[in-house]
């Protein structure tokens, strides 16, 4: 057998680590006392969370105690997962794509990955639905080899067979005791279109907003979202549940249950040590602080922490012999049948059979 088959069986014994973690200082481009963009968020429905800005606040709001969510780990898994098609790592995983229309749409995409409605309304739906049942009943193999990295990033076919797999990596970017800004704009449209006889004035509330929805008035925003400063720095926190990858399994095969391990860690382990995009959205480009070097290392059940020393090549590697040994399945692509989409939204699967899900969650 090749030694780099076997170079991470110590994570995988019933005593081998509970995790790795990786604690990353970041900076702004621009400067530790920079402004930045956090992402935004929709009120909720009970309005105890207005919308905005996900700040958490800690004793009294003036002390500016208060945590402040950067980029989630949702985000963070959608940023990492589409690796995966890249041309160097696209090997390594079977590549689903649905075509819908137009449009080309790789399964890695899929924001509920292999609970997506995308694929639920294809000729792979039924196989799908027998992997999740076979991962409810302790073998994972099915869904290894049409979707792994839903084995990798967490799955919850919530519309159907209620099967739910953890997520093995979990990525965070927080900013911490921020100060909250907010900035204010003002539209000008080319023209007076009114006053220069170009349009007739607005009569009542519904053409004006149409005029200034068109650019055609003047429109002032006032006291917006305007960014904040991190006073006390931002850190991204990301963790590989060793603990629960290896409570994936085929059935009581042990050899079988060793590949399939040896496989989803490879595929971890490239996902955990790639460094994505240091662009997360406009106002908010953020690099490694190099005066604060990152911490990686490997916990061990009793709370004993180790450097951990590995890199992406040596990931890449690793991961390559171990999809090799397992057989990734085969690249297919499938059309979004009109039909089966009909069904599901009464909730009939493929067969005719009332699906049990009632999930709307996202899960990435």
């Amino acid at each position: 057998m090749s030694d780099v088959l076997k170079k991470f069986d110590s994570w995988l014994g019933d005593d081998g680590p509970a995790a790795l973690v990786i604690r990353e200082h970041l900076i702004s481009v621009e400067g530790p006392d920079a402004v930045l963009f956090p992402s935004t968020y929709a009120a909720s429905e009970d309005k105890t969370f207005k919308g905005g800005y996900n700040i958490d606040t800690f004793g009294d709001e003036k002390d500016g105690k208060n945590v402040c969510l950067i980029d989630s780990v949702g985000s963070q898994a959608n940023r990492i997962e589409t690796l995966f098609a890249k041309e160097k790592y696209a090997g390594l995983v079977p590549q689903i794509t649905v075509k819908a229309g137009d449009k080309l749409v790789n399964l890695l995409e899929a924001g509920h990955r292999a609970g997506d409605a995308i694929v639920r309304c294809t000729a792979i739906q039924k196989t799908l639905q027998d992997a999740f049942k076979a991962a409810q009943q302790g073998n994972t193999e099915p869904l290894a080899k049409i979707a792994p990295t839903s084995l990798v990033f967490g799955v919850w076919d919530s519309r159907d067979t209620q099967a739910k797999l953890p997520r093995l990596i979990a990525s965070t970017i927080r900013a911490f005791n921020v100060q909250r800004l907010t900035r204010s704009a003002q539209f000008n449209p080319a023209i007076e279109f009114v006053n220069n006889d170009m349009l007739e004035e607005a009569k009542d509330k519904t053409s004006k907003d149409a005029y200034a929805q068109r650019g055609f008035i003047h429109v002032p925003a006032s006291g917006s979202h305007g960014g904040v400063i991190a006073t006390g720095g931002i850190r991204r926190d990301a963790s590989l549940s060793l603990a629960a990858l290896r409570l994936l399994n085929v059935g009581t095969d042990k050899q079988k249950t060793e590949s399939l391990r040896r496989y989803i860690l490879g595929l971890a382990l490239v996902a955990f040590t790639y460094r994505p995009s240091s662009y997360l959205r406009q106002g908010c480009n953020l690099v490694p602080d190099p005066d604060k070097p990152a911490e990686f290392v490997e916990v061990r059940n009793d709370g004993r922490r180790h450097s951990a020393k590995i890199t992406h090549d040596d990931a890449l590697a690793f991961a390559t012999a171990a999809a090799k040994a397992f057989g990734i399945g085969k690249d297919q692509q499938v059309e979004f049948d009109k039909e089966l989409a009909k069904k599901d939204v009464h909730g009939e699967s493929a067969d005719g059979d009332k699906s049990t899900g009632k999930g709307n969650k996202k899960n990435k």
